[in-house]
């Protein structure tokens, strides 16, 4: 049986930071109840619930509206937990989805309906029982105005480059792009996503920083790399939380508030960090402009 992964700090501080009107959290996991949705064989973890209620209780802790629910690798290709948590929050939630490979385009559609916004991929050095990345499912997923999420390791980034821009619709590299955090923005990886930016169809979601580097929080070793993506790029970036946290085994489990205030550092300029906690992320997912 695979690990049981620490759960989330229980205790979300309210942070320093104001949320703008409209702010999402671009990437957000939900497991449980357990009974119901059984974890899959192949998951390299195992959660104890992370619930919708929960997680909801700390938008409104930390401000925010929104959250985009990306079905945990812990669930595989299975979609039936997201589906019914779009169901009972249409309001509140996106999703992203680990769809097999031979998912039709009526399949896709039928998740669009329920609020699904997106498809995410992985390398395959995040496991077999995760979709690899697929030009048929990413086309069809760009006539449904969705986005292409891909999870590189840190070591295939480049391998990958040139089939991400060539793709149809817009493409998402998750957590930094996975770059090693210590390498700096002179690394050849860190000249990667610059250059996939300047393609102009390439997004970076900036979560997950204990995922590119073995430091605790504040993750210091990330910071250069934040500010150099803002600085390139703002209007191509948006925030997630990677709430619950999973595979931290060992380490020091970071507070949610603390983890948004890191854009305080990240993003000094207040409008430019508005942009990038809502406007960037509702566009990229439809969801509705603040009232």
């Amino acid at each position: 049986m695979p690990p049981l992964t620490p759960p989330p700090d229980r205790h979300p501080k309210k942070p320093r930071l104001i949320c703008p009107p409209g702010a999402v959290d671009g990437q957000i996991h939900l497991f449980g109840p357990a009974e119901k949705y059984p974890f899959d064989p192949g998951s390299k973890y195992i959660s104890e619930d992370a619930l919708p209620e929960t997680n909801l209780a700390m938008q409104d802790i930390l401000g925010l509206s929104y959250a985009v629910i990306v079905s945990g690798g812990g669930y595989g290709m299975d979609t039936r937990h997201l589906e019914d948590t779009l169901r009972r929050w249409p309001d509140r939630f996106r999703g992203v989805a680990l769809l097999p490979l031979d998912t039709t385009a009526e399949r896709m559609k039928q998740l669009h309906d329920l609020g699904v916004r997106g498809c995410r991929f992985v390398s395959p050095h995040h496991g077999a029982h995760l979709p690899h990345l697929s030009e048929r499912i990413a086309a069809m997923a760009a006539d449904l105005g969705w986005v292409v999420q891909f999870y590189p390791s840190p070591r295939d980034l480049d391998d990958y480059a040139d089939r991400l821009t060539a793709l149809p619709g817009r493409v998402v590299l998750d957590h930094f792009g996975a770059i090693p955090a210590e390498g700096g923005v002179d690394q050849p990886a860190f000249r990667t996503i610059l250059r996939m930016l300047d393609s102009g169809k390439i997004w970076v979601r900036l979560s997950g920083p204990m995922r590119c580097t073995r430091q605790d929080f504040p993750y210091a070793a990330v910071t250069p790399i934040a500010k150099a993506l803002v600085k390139a790029a703002p209007e191509r970036l948006f925030w997630g939380s990677d709430w619950p946290h999973v595979n931290m085994q060992g380490r020091i489990m970071p507070n949610d508030g603390d983890l948004l205030d890191l854009m305080l550092e990240w993003v000094p300029d207040e409008t430019v960090r508005n942009r990038i906690l809502g406007r960037n992320a509702r566009d990229l997912f439809g969801f509705p402009e603040p009232s």
